[in-house]
């Protein structure tokens, strides 16, 4: 698709108009992608409420449905390995005491590692192409699980795969931070990040149940042939369709990119530029909210290392077959990906009050935790009741990464953020898997208690955001007066300058 430029395609400096600076040229270096593009194309008129309304619904049209099925399946990939020991795969490959815990703990480990190279590629590289690259990539490794036999060997997979995945909580959350406004992002979070592969793993797992014992492979080997093929057919075709902003959104007319494009001013934190910026490096390390988002997602993430790797196995504790195990997993998703959509909407919606609704929401799996530990195993109806609710800890994290969307500016700096919170994510899955010890079953003491010091812990990170957030507002009020709009028809809102350096920027709490 060719679009209409001006006859003079160079960028020329452009003048500055933030309110409370004397005006000065602003180096293209220091230009975001959307300044260039809006600079070099064809200018239309102010966009119409209705004009808007039409370019949302067309980028949800095709965004969401693209980026839902790449995180589901990748998830897909990542929590299967509960479902196949369910169909012996421990005892297939002769896996004893933690051996199949630290398979748990292997792969976040690989995400750590692979954040490092991660964090530069996203800052570098177009994030469409890039997550179909790695979808390809990890969804090659799947396959490579049905040959192999050996607790080592598979170490080796667990490790890659997640090196591999590093790419994807950064890739989804720039995407979302491309194509969206700030209060739009929060309810996207909780349709891209929803819980959908609990629900395709017990529908993949209950097909697989039906495979008859005699045949030429063991069932859990069908599970990883089957979820590999699907992931690598649908990575091809996500590299053909998968747009890295509205400026290259096959799906947008030259009007509708435009205006795509300059409606994100307001967010005052860009979308795209390829150059590698120090002092932005720095402001993410010095940055006290991010890294207390990081701490937060190493707490959240507890409980879902644990759960990724166990809770199929503690259904299978109270008594059912592997198949009805497999199809009992399905309400997690439902019930995860429910909660996820209505707190984000209330997050939306409740005007700075991000923090305050995760940490409400985490109420919900302190709830189900203390009704899975406290109620006997012979009463199965409590237990399973207690379990679907310790999943309502999936809504509070797809909130809180809403709160770093919104709050960081200037794409290096956006590039460590993600990849610190990444990080973050990545050390909580880690740990999780370790806090439930094989011995302790089926009551799981360990990862039960783990899992309650970890909801606590991130309550009160979520008030001490909240307040910091409130109380840095409230000083640049004092010191540079009300935020002033973003002025249409000029740079302000996409120059690549890191939120501190906004005197306007206000950060959403």
């Amino acid at each position: 698709m060719t679009l209409d430029t001006k006859t003079d395609d160079s960028i020329h400096p452009v003048t500055s108009t933030v309110i409370g600076e004397s005006t000065k040229t602003v180096d293209d270096r220091a230009l975001d992608e959307a300044a260039k593009y809006l600079a070099n194309h064809e200018e239309f008129g102010p966009m119409t409420p209705e004009q808007e309304k039409k370019i949302v619904k067309k980028v949800d049209s095709w965004m969401i449905p693209l980026l839902v099925f790449c995180a589901t399946l990748a998830a897909v990939d990542k929590v299967e390995i509960g479902t196949a020991s369910l169909y012996g795969f421990q005892s297939d490959n002769g896996m004893v005491g933690q051996e199949y815990s630290w398979l748990g703990s292997i792969l976040p480990l690989g995400t750590l590692i692979g954040l490092f190279p991660a964090s530069w590629l996203i800052q570098r590289f177009p994030p469409g192409k890039l997550l179909a690259t790695g979808s390809l990539l990890w969804s090659c490794v799947t396959l490579c699980y049905a040959p192999c036999r050996t607790w080592a060997g598979f170490m080796g997979l667990r490790f890659l795969l997640g090196f591999l995945e590093a790419i994807n909580v950064p890739c989804f959350t720039v995407l979302v931070a491309s194509f969206y406004k700030k209060e739009e992002q929060p309810p996207r979070n909780g349709i891209i990040f929803a819980y959908f592969s609990s629900i395709f793993n017990g529908f993949f797992a209950w097909i697989i149940g039906y495979i008859p014992a005699d045949a030429p492979l063991l069932r859990w080997q069908y599970l990883y042939l089957l979820t590999g093929s699907i992931n690598v057919l649908y990575s091809v075709f996500l590299w053909f369709v998968l747009p890295d902003s509205p400026m290259n959104a096959f799906f947008l007319t030259a009007e509708q990119k435009y205006h795509a494009t300059q409606r994100l001013a307001s967010n005052r934190t860009g979308i795209a530029n390829k150059v590698w910026k120090w002092d932005q490096v720095w402001d993410a390390l010095l940055d006290i909210r991010v890294w207390l988002i990081v701490l937060y997602n190493i707490a959240i993430n507890i409980p879902n290392g644990g759960l990724q790797s166990f809770g199929s196995i503690i259904i299978n504790d109270l008594g059912y077959s592997p198949l009805v195990s497999s199809l009992l997993t399905m309400p997690f998703g439902v019930l995860a990906t429910g909660g996820a959509w209505a707190f984000s909407y209330l997050a939306a919606k409740w005007h700075n009050r991000r923090a305050l609704t995760a940490a409400i929401a985490l109420l919900l799996p302190i709830f189900g935790t203390a009704l899975v530990y406290g109620l006997p195993q012979t009463n199965v109806a409590g237990q399973m009741t207690g379990l679907y609710f310790m999943y309502f800890y999936w809504p509070p994290y797809v909130v809180g990464i809403s709160l770093i969307q919104a709050n960081t500016a200037g794409m290096t700096k956006k590039a460590v953020t993600y990849s610190l919170v990444a990080i973050g994510y990545a050390a909580g899955n880690l740990i999780g898997p370790q806090t439930f010890r094989s011995d302790e079953a089926p009551k799981y003491t360990s990862g039960v208690v783990a899992m309650l010091i970890s909801y606590c812990v991130c309550m009160l990170i979520l008030m001490v955001y909240w307040v910091l957030g409130a109380w840095e507002n409230k000083r640049r009020d004092r010191k540079y007066g009300k935020a002033e709009a973003v002025h249409e028809g000029t740079i302000e809102g996409f120059v690549d300058v890191s939120d501190k350096h906004q005197t306007n920027f206000r950060y959403t709490t």
